[in-house]
């Protein structure tokens, strides 16, 4: 039993800190792309567990100005706790850990006030197996509600706000912990309570406020993220479309040369000489090739079928094509431009990286299979790739301008009910595309 004299004089147990420290952490990082496997994340947790509180105890006897410099190192480990199993920009990292500080000093400052309150009412519950239950159901329900309110309306892993935001709430953070921790000053103050209950209430009420504001300006910075997003996939869609326009122009005129060459071929088969035969039987081949490459019965798909089956030429691409385009018919002409154009430039991207050119390879399956519209695209690929959420992440730097090829496909395919899937398994990546055809929009033929 804890005498009221001793609970008095007791500060928040220093272990309870470094709980919250380290679930406000892999709670912020939980979406997340991770350095280490599955196995590998649970040990680098346990470690930083062990070594947060490690540190929480053995600085726990300091006061005064030794203490807040000892607390304000604990967001410093906080800070390498994030660098150590997160692949992603520094400077999302510094935002998401001055969260996570926010997140841990209102849940302990709140659970310790609890606590007290009811310590000080209540003798049955001044023992350390009820103070563990406190610290049980308090922190369940705080974080709890934490991770649905971070999670509630974000996919992916989340914000990635910058230099300039992440300073900015790095200090607003800091501003907030020095107002929170003015009752514990030793001198007197206009904040300080006349009892230790009214210095709990100001601890406890700045931390939430502070906290709330920060969730509200996150969800602005989010929102905004997303406005952009979709200009930018908007501006993808129609820069898309127009270089369809354009390579269709381009096309239908090397379309009436090659006729005008047929006929011209024929013209000088009727004049003889097998040697010259030999040259033309060559040529009307290579004619027929590019005519039944870019034939699929949609005159969209085979403009963007030829443009990028020029392009891949130049590269050294083998790209090869069964394509059944009335099985497109229900689709927009800006869709159906959009989603195989940014389809194969990711394709191709990804092949023209690989040296051996024999390995350069594209395949393209447009069908129809009970009722949907399946569209397949597989290419070679070399390297290793990281998945979050089902999308392979980009390997450049700057993760906020990449990735939009994807999202836009996955745009247009929610625009009619349908759904994207990827796959990469033995040097192979594959796109899968699958949309319900509309009912009396079967084009079967």
């Amino acid at each position: 039993m804890i005498g009221t004299e001793e609970l008095l004089a007791w500060q928040i147990p220093r272990i309870c800190t470094a709980a919250a420290d380290w679930l406000a952490c892999v709670i912020c990082m939980a979406r997340m792309r991770h350095r280490f496997s599955r196995a590998g994340l649970w040990l680098a947790d346990g470690a930083a567990l062990a070594v947060i509180s490690a540190y929480m105890v053995l600085t726990a006897d300091f006061d005064g100005v030794w203490f807040n410099l000892f607390f304000a190192g604990s967001a410093v480990l906080m800070l390498l706790f994030f660098l150590a199993v997160c692949r992603e920009p520094f400077w999302k990292l510094v935002y998401y850990c001055a969260r996570a500080f926010l997140y841990s000093g209102f849940a302990s400052s709140l659970m310790w006030q609890v606590y007290i309150w009811s310590a000080l009412r209540f003798s049955a519950v001044r023992n350390l197996v009820a103070m563990g239950l406190f610290w049980a159901v308090i922190y369940g329900a705080v974080f709890g509600a934490i991770w649905l309110l971070e999670f509630r309306n974000q996919q992916g892993s989340g914000l990635d706000p910058g230099m300039r935001v992440s300073l900015s709430v790095s200090v607003m953070t800091f501003v907030i912990y020095v107002l929170s921790s003015i009752s514990y000053a030793p001198f007197e103050t206009p904040f300080g309570g006349g009892s230790l209950m009214d210095v709990y209430n100001f601890r406890t009420l700045i931390y939430f406020a502070g906290g709330a504001m920060l969730y509200g300006y996150h969800l602005q910075l989010y929102d905004l993220q997303e406005k952009r997003e979709m200009d930018a996939l908007q501006n993808l869609l129609h820069l898309q479309y127009e270089t369809y326009k354009r390579s269709q122009e381009s096309i239908d005129l090397v379309n009436q040369k090659y006729h005008d060459l047929k006929h011209q071929i024929a013209l000088l088969r009727s004049q003889g000489n097998e040697e010259r035969n030999g040259v033309l039987d060559q040529m009307e081949s290579e004619i027929q090739s590019y005519e039944a490459l870019n034939v699929t019965g949609n005159k969209v798909l085979d403009t963007v079928l030829t443009g990028k089956s020029l392009h891949c030429q130049s590269l050294g691409i083998q790209m090869t094509c069964v394509a059944d385009g009335h099985a497109l018919d229900f689709l927009g002409a800006i869709d159906i431009s959009s989603l195989f154009g940014n389809a194969l430039d990711n394709a191709i991207e990804s092949v023209s990286k690989i040296p051996d050119k024999e390995k350069r390879l594209i395949h393209l399956v447009v069908s129809q299979q009970k009722g949907f519209l399946c569209i397949k695209i597989e290419n070679c690929y070399e390297g290793d790739l990281h998945f979050s959420d089902g999308r392979p992440q980009t390997t450049k730097k700057d993760t906020r301008y990449h990735g939009f090829g994807l999202r836009s496909i996955e745009s247009t395919a929610e625009k009619y009910g349908g759904t994207v899937d990827i796959k990469a398994e033995k040097g192979w990546f594959e796109l899968q595309i699958l949309i319900p055809i509309p009912m009396g929009k079967n084009t079967s033929r």
